[in-house]
């Protein structure tokens, strides 16, 4: 039996595995994707907000000639980072819910990517499962059709195509400003009155400038209200629609946690927020020698807590579960 069994190999969970090892704890990791999925899952240019110093884990230092990484940067810190501190992860596991024992210790059940099902045993379980797993659908007409996608890679499969980007935040502002790169016609649809407060400050002028040579249609105060095969349908503020000629949208509209995990332990959740009860000086939710770690213990508001945040959230973990067996 482990000491923790963590779920989710992002770098929060790297984190808590490494603060686990320091003071002496035995840890395995279980992903159901593999290291950092997340990171990867990010647009192939994407540049971070934070510097290299904020995103350190496990005392490994992140050189970049960048003063903000890149997404490639990152894929290739956090491996060596892993490997560096000899991690046990358990890649394409997922973990199909945790049951605490009689004896206040818990089963991880799991399955593989051959499809057999275990059950690994700990004392403690450490949830850090993020949030990119399920996009927030905007449950409109077309949203299904094989042209709509919820995640962006890269700009090159839309060269000379009609794309309508939705949403206003930092990854549809990248994206748009992507596509143009490509020759691609971005047409930006937002519901804000201005897009958002959040974007990057070396990017915005950038995105403005496009926007004001006509590079990129903005729409704001408007929403896509229905989707076809061959056009998307805009729907302002006022009630009036326009149809727009259309080949791909990408629904930059954002992600939300999974509460299967969680609720499957019987972690007491905010149904308003999706956000798990727990202590934030130990990171323990209601049910004891259970912890969440990550981005997952901010719900619904992703923008609560970042790498440079939850990074931290492995001390506090090993620190309480130390104190506990001290006692």
């Amino acid at each position: 039996m482990k000491d923790v069994i963590i779920i989710g190999a992002g770098p929060c969970g790297l984190s808590a595995a490494m603060e686990c090892q320091r003071q002496g704890l035995s840890s395995l990791i279980i992903e159901k994707n593999f290291i950092v999925h997340s990171i990867y899952l990010y647009p192939t240019s994407m540049q971070f907000f934070s510097t290299t110093a904020l995103l350190e884990i496990g005392g490994v230092p992140f050189t970049s000639p960048n003063d903000k990484p890149f997404r490639h940067e990152a894929l290739v810190y956090y491996r060596r980072a892993a490997e560096q501190h000899g991690l046990e992860i358990a890649a394409y596991e997922e973990a199909l819910s945790v049951e605490r024992n009689e004896d206040g210790s818990f089963t991880v059940h799991t399955v593989n990517k051959r499809g057999e099902r275990q059950s690994r045993q700990a004392a403690h379980v450490v949830i850090s499962t993020g949030y990119f797993d399920q996009p927030n659908m905007i449950g409109i007409p077309g949203e299904e059709l094989p042209k709509v996608t919820h995640y962006f890679g890269e700009a090159h499969p839309y060269t000379g195509m009609k794309v309508t980007v939705i949403g206003g935040s930092n990854s549809a502002v990248d994206a748009a400003l992507e596509l143009i790169r490509v020759g691609a016609s971005v047409d930006m649809v937002y519901r804000g009155a201005s897009i958002s407060d959040n974007i990057k400050p070396w990017v915005r002028p950038i995105f403005e400038s496009m926007v004001t040579k006509g590079l990129i249609t903005l729409h704001l105060e408007s929403r896509v209200t229905e989707i076809t095969p061959s056009s998307v349908i805009v729907t302002r503020h006022t009630g009036e629609t326009s149809e727009l000629d259309n080949d791909f949208v990408l629904a930059m509209t954002g992600f939300r946690p999974s509460r299967a995990l969680l609720s499957s332990a019987g972690v007491l959740m905010d149904d308003a927020l999706d956000k798990p009860s727990f202590n934030p000086a130990t990171m323990e939710s209601n049910i004891p020698g259970l912890y969440v770690a990550g981005v997952i213990a901010s719900g619904r508001n992703a923008n609560e807590v970042f790498i440079e945040t939850g990074r931290g959230h492995g001390k506090l973990i090993a620190d309480h579960i130390v104190s506990q067996k001290l006692k």
